[in-house]
């Protein structure tokens, strides 16, 4: 099973965001050594509390100063964008890092209704909901199956050829599970943000139709692991990512990621334990030995041959240190 990262570049208390992008490459440095497999960077709008707006600006400098791993997004949320933008902007980041870059696509707005509207270009109206055909007409690009008479015909020669990212479909509902096996695309499905995505993986697996991408189905699950030495350290740094649920659960908003202290005295004024999470919400919490077993049965239930660790925690030694018990625990292959 290959054990990833998705890093969401949280921003947290006493932190500029410039830091927290610093972070991103610390870790992703890190990772790299530890020997993860993936490293992939959300894309979040409007957000005081997460950095990471734009995925392929920080994917560059990620592969540059990497080399092991594959670097991707976690994901682009298409419906913003031209297809053939993210189609030319990840063919060059492939043609500059071959054999290690990653497409990850959502339909997600990735921010509120305001902010989505901020980024369109015609805000006299709606964008339409035309997702589908947004992706058809990547992959038709990626693929180089745009019809020879088709006025876009040539746009097909991306740069970057021969080079060319491997293209995943994201997403916390049945769609993008259907639209995945149907286009035959690997398929990450995100259970920290809607842990129940069994039976969505399940009729992947089942309905899945051979692409010029991918002959059988492969899929990933993306979990919350926030892992350290002891299950009370783990309880403890978790509570900062549980306070932050339960506020936009609540439809309040925190501008940053509370530190432990400030999530404690919340807890206590609240007299709701620690780990307490919205419904519908998971986190695997705890010393590498229960972090590994809770991995794998999720894994297993998923049908996952792949888990990316998303981690949100308030220190980002903390953070680092919850990987490194994350690779030692799954016995990753550390470089030399």
């Amino acid at each position: 099973m290959k054990i990833s990262v998705l890093d969401q570049a949280p921003v947290s208390e006493g932190v500029s965001s410039a830091q927290a992008l610093r972070n991103v490459l610390e870790l992703a440095q890190l990772a790299d050594r530890l020997g993860f497999y993936r490293y992939w960077v959300a894309e979040h709008h409007g957000s005081t509390s997460l950095a990471c707006a734009s995925p392929e600006v920080l994917i560059g400098p990620i592969a540059a100063a990497t080399q092991r791993l594959r670097v991707g997004s976690g994901g682009v949320m298409l419906p913003h964008y031209s297809a053939l933008k993210v189609a030319e902007s990840f063919g060059m980041l492939s043609g500059l890092y071959p054999g290690r870059i990653d497409l990850g696509l959502g339909r997600a707005p990735g921010s509120d209704s305001l902010t989505a509207s901020a980024l369109q270009r015609d805000r006299r109206q709606r964008p339409p909901d035309d997702f589908f055909e947004q992706l058809n007409e990547l992959l038709a690009y990626q693929w180089d199956r745009v019809p020879a008479e088709h006025p876009y015909a040539r746009l097909a020669d991306l740069p970057g050829r021969p080079e060319s990212p491997q293209t995943w479909l994201l997403g916390s509902s049945p769609q993008s599970g259907i639209w995945a096996a149907e286009l035959g695309l690997p398929y990450m499905f995100a259970d920290f943000i809607q842990a129940a995505g069994e039976p969505v993986c399940a009729a992947y697996h089942r309905d899945f139709v051979a692409s010029d991408a991918l002959a059988a189905p492969h899929s990933g699950v993306a979990v919350q692991v926030i892992c350290a030495d002891t299950d009370e350290e783990a309880r403890l740094l978790a509570s900062s990512y549980a306070m932050r649920l339960i506020h936009m659960h609540t439809g309040r908003r925190l501008d940053k990621i509370p530190s432990v202290d400030t999530a404690l005295r919340f807890f206590e004024q609240h007299q709701l334990p620690i780990d307490s999470l919205p419904p519908g919400r998971r986190a695997i919490v705890g010393s590498p030995h229960r972090v590994r077993e809770e991995i794998e049965a999720v894994a297993a239930a998923y049908g996952a041959s792949e888990v990316m660790a998303v981690s949100i925690i308030y220190d980002h030694q903390a953070r680092m240190r919850s990987y490194e018990l994350l690779a030692q625990a799954f016995e990753l292959q550390v470089a030399a």
